[in-house]
C-alpha cells in the first residue's frame, strides 16, 4: 500500500510540474528582487533597471528549469528504490529521497511565485 502512494506522489509531482512548466514562458515568472514600482531609485536609469529585470527573470526561469530536471531525476530515483522494496521494507534511502523532493519542490513553488 505505501508504494502505491509513494507511486501516485511522484506521477502527481511530475504531472504537476509538468503542467506548470508547459504553460509558462520566460516573462510569466515575477521578477526577484525588491517590490517593483515606479523608477524609485533615480541612480538607476529605466532601460537599465528593465534590464536587469530581464536577466533576473531569465536567471530565475535557467533555475527553475535545472531544479525541476533534478525533481524528475530524484522523483525516478524514488520510483526505483520503492520498485525494489516490498510492503514490510521501508528503506532509509526512499524516506531521504522523499524529504530531498519535498525540499525542491518547495524551493521551486517559492521560486515560481517570486518570493525569494
Amino acid at each position: 500500500m505505501h508504494g502505491k502512494l509513494t507511486r501516485t506522489f511522484v506521477l502527481f509531482a511530475m504531472i504537476g510540474l509538468q503542467s506548470i512548466l508547459s504553460r509558462a514562458t520566460p516573462g510569466q515568472f515575477p521578477p526577484s528582487g525588491p517590490p517593483q514600482g515606479d523608477n524609485t531609485n533615480p541612480d538607476i536609469p529605466s532601460a537599465q533597471k528593465k534590464d536587469m529585470e530581464k536577466k533576473a527573470n531569465e536567471q530565475r526561469h535557467a533555475d527553475l528549469k535545472r531544479d525541476t530536471d533534478k525533481l524528475l531525476q530524484l522523483s525516478t530515483e524514488l520510483k526505483q528504490y520503492v520498485d525494489k522494496s516490498n510492503e514490510n521494507i521501508l528503506s532509509v534511502d526512499v524516506v531521504r529521497k522523499a524529504e530531498e523532493i519535498e525540499k525542491l519542490a518547495h524551493s521551486v513553488k517559492v521560486k515560481m511565485k517570486g518570493d525569494n
